[in-house]
């Protein structure tokens, strides 16, 4: 009897272990050549990519050097420049394929490195991961809107002397990028259109839901947002934006998708409990957001 209950104890322990090791992994996203890609294909997107690409030091007012990545599309026409703003990972494969992605589509994609000198040894993103696991996300938290809008006012002034560009500017963020891609939009009157995803209307003080409506009153792009239906911590400032966009005389067009997660671009999996609602929602944001770009960028 004792020999069968300790062979019940040992079943019962290891049953969880069992269920963890042979429970199905996450099914990775479709692969969809018409929105950018996720994460887990952004690396073989740029290898396989046919579009020219190339590293550039954009020249800084202080004299710094701002490290960018730069694509161009195949077009003969003269073509809108996009700004792509990271997200708190900074950069890497992922921005640089969202921008590969953007040229794709039609228009010079210019992804700046925001955290270009302020690595340990002077350098990026890279400089500064070799500091630690955490490092880049600390140091991204450190940039001011100021420190930001002059990076992304250095960036847009070279794409608009670029023989292939049409002079027009447009910028798309990601999560902390979202917002800073807000943030610009209430900083550079010449900017043509920003595209917010899962990012924060300009706020006081940081507080959820308070609009810094002195900011807003100086936007003169028109905004989209795409944000995911459970990401409960970003859409609680949804409807406070529409307001003061909207008493401000501002365009604001904000599309949430059903299911998704913050994130749901660069992961297209999950989240919990709907495992396809980040891809669905990646599948209908993308195209609105080429649309958008399309429509302001001409």
């Amino acid at each position: 009897m004792k020999k069968f209950l300790l062979t019940l104890c040992v079943v019962a322990l290891a049953a969880p272990l069992y269920a963890q090791q042979t429970a199905p992994a996450a099914a990775a996203p479709p692969k969809n050549d018409k929105i950018a890609p996720p994460l887990a294909y952004a690396a073989e997107a740029l290898k396989e990519s046919p579009r020219h690409g190339e590293f550039v030091d954009i020249a800084m007012p202080d004299g710094t050097k701002l490290n960018s990545w730069v694509v161009y599309p195949e077009r003969a026409e003269k073509v809108g420049v996009v700004l792509v703003i990271f997200d708190i990972f900074g950069m890497g494969d992922w921005p640089r394929a969202v921008g590969d992605q953007i040229a794709k589509d039609g228009f010079i994609a210019i992804v700046p490195d925001l955290l270009s000198g302020k690595g340990p040894k002077g350098g990026g993103s890279d400089d500064v991961a070799s500091a630690g696991s955490t490092a880049i996300g600390q140091t991204i938290r450190t940039l001011t809107d100021a420190d930001v809008a002059a990076r992304l006012d250095a960036a847009m002034a070279y794409g608009r002397k670029l023989p292939a560009s049409n002079g027009k500017t447009g910028v798309v963020g990601f999560c902390w990028g979202g917002d800073r891609s807000f943030a610009y939009a209430a900083a550079q009157p010449a900017l043509g259109a920003a595209v917010v995803y899962y990012g924060q209307v300009p706020q006081i003080g940081g507080r959820p839901g308070v609009v810094n409506e002195e900011a807003v009153a100086r936007i003169t792009a028109p905004v989209i947002g795409f944000y995911g239906g459970t990401d409960s911590r970003v859409n609680q400032t949804i409807e406070p934006a529409k307001a003061a966009m909207s008493k401000l005389g501002k365009s604001y067009e904000p599309h949430i998708f059903e299911g998704a997660g913050h994130g749901f671009l660069r992961s297209q999996t999950g989240p919990a409990g709907d495992p396809t609602a980040n891809y669905r929602a990646s599948e209908q944001a993308w195209p609105l957001t080429i649309k958008f770009f399309q429509k302001h960028l001409k």
